[in-house]
């Protein structure tokens, strides 16, 4: 989920980024959504990396990071072990495997990317965008690429730039639904959760649309008060467990949050 990436947003975003953080973890998913990551299901595992729980990810973490101490010039191993790392919220020790992995391998554009992500997980996002510019070609741009540049921007707060360089991705790459969920959570976090389902829901009906995709848009429908719609929508892949986590947690984050309540109690949905 792209969601786990956003920190250090403007005041007027109030709670949003943690909100969204936290439950991007009890949902087990990858925010901050974003593309380029490695996911989907690991040689030894039995499933994609975002329908497990922390202490699995903790122990498939363990098992990728053993292979990479056994020989850190494995490139695929440190791309793996890294998105490990930071979804299991070691985002300092995800930057320095990414770090001597960029090093290793310094014109490799997935490298790059995934370094980057690395750093903007760290906090460090502006040289993250120095990393992700570094890595992309004007005449061969990459989608992935541009993608990532704007959830960095959407950290910084440059909501129109960023949906700018989502935009740019899906001019490449037209109706990828990780773009689109990511231009969604865009909109998330400046509250118009409207247009964020609108696009979520764009995204979850392309071919390909993960698990991650419909958590997202189980966020934004959740945001919006309707419970009951967004507890049905996780549950498609989550376990009752995750499902009523991410539940309970969402309620207690609108209930603290008077702006958030406001926008849910606008809307016409179910409010169980």
């Amino acid at each position: 989920m792209i969601g786990q990436m956003r920190t250090g947003m403007m005041s007027k975003r109030l709670a949003v980024p943690v909100a969204i953080l936290g439950l991007a973890l009890l949902a087990s998913c990858s925010s901050n959504r974003n593309k380029g990551d490695v996911t989907g299901s690991i040689p030894g595992t039995n499933r994609p990396l975002e329908q497990m729980s922390q202490p699995e990810l903790a122990s498939v973490a363990r098992s990728v990071g053993d292979r990479y101490a056994k020989n850190p010039k494995d490139r695929t191993a440190a791309l793996q072990y890294a998105t490990l790392l930071r979804m299991t919220g070691k985002s300092a020790q995800a930057l320095a495997v990414m770090q001597q992995t960029a090093i290793l391998n310094p014109s490799d554009r997935e490298v790059l990317a995934a370094y980057g992500k690395a750093q903007a997980s760290a906090g460090q996002l502006e040289q993250a965008l120095g990393t992700i510019a570094r890595a992309q070609t004007p005449d061969r741009p990459d989608w992935k690429l541009k993608s990532a540049e704007g959830a960095i921007l959407d950290q910084l707060g440059r909501s129109e730039e960023a949906r700018a360089a989502y935009r740019d991705a899906l001019d490449i790459k037209p109706n990828d639904p990780s773009v689109l969920s990511n231009l969604g959570m865009s909109y998330v976090l400046t509250r118009d959760l409207r247009m964020a389902e609108t696009y979520m829901r764009s995204a979850i009906a392309q071919p390909g649309a993960d698990s991650r995709v419909r958590q997202n848009l189980a966020l934004v429908v959740g945001l919006q008060g309707r419970f009951q719609e967004a507890e049905n929508i996780a549950r498609q892949e989550l376990t009752s467990e995750q499902a009523n986590a991410n539940m309970t947690y969402l309620k207690a984050m609108l209930a603290q949050d008077s702006n958030w309540k406001k926008l849910s109690s606008n809307d016409d949905g179910n409010t169980n």
